[in-house]
C-alpha cells in the first residue's frame, strides 16, 4: 500500500480507531460498501492535501459516498471524539494553531483595489 494514500496500517486502525467509529453508529440498515478504513484514510487525505472531495483518488471509492460518511460523522462529533481518545491514549498529539489577519502578511496585490471598492450609480434614461 502507498503510504501517501494509506498513512496508517489497517491493523492499527482496526485495533485503535475502528472501535470508536463503530460505537458511534447503530447496526441498523444495510452494510456500507466502503469500509471505515477507506473513509478514515480518504478523510486524512483531504485534510492533508486540501483537495476537494471530487478530486479524491479512485482507490478510495466514490467521492460522494465518502463525503457523506465524513459529514455524518462530523455532525455527530465522531472525528473530534476520535482525536481526543487517541490523544488520551497517547497515540497522537494534537496541536491547535490559531491564525488571523494580524499574524499573516498579505501580498501587496492581495489588498484589493486601490482606493477601495466603489459601486457605480446607474443612470436611468427617461
Amino acid at each position: 500500500m502507498d503510504k501517501r494514500l494509506y498513512p496508517i496500517s489497517e491493523e492499527f486502525f482496526n485495533e485503535k480507531i475502528n472501535p470508536l467509529i463503530v460505537s458511534a453508529y447503530s447496526a441498523a440498515g444495510r452494510p456500507h460498501k466502503i469500509s471505515n478504513y477507506q473513509v478514515f484514510c480518504a478523510s486524512l487525505y483531504v485534510l492533508r492535501t486540501g483537495n476537494s472531495w471530487r478530486d479524491l483518488p479512485k482507490v478510495y471509492g466514490y467521492w460522494h459516498s465518502l463525503y457523506l460518511r465524513f459529514k455524518k460523522g462530523s455532525d455527530r462529533g465522531l472525528w473530534w471524539k476520535t482525536l481526543q481518545e487517541l490523544q488520551r491514549l497517547k497515540v497522537v498529539t494534537i496541536n491547535v494553531v490559531m491564525a488571523d489577519s494580524t499574524t499573516i502578511k498579505v501580498h501587496r496585490h492581495g489588498g484589493g483595489l486601490k482606493g477601495g471598492f466603489k459601486l457605480k450609480e446607474k443612470t436611468s434614461v427617461e
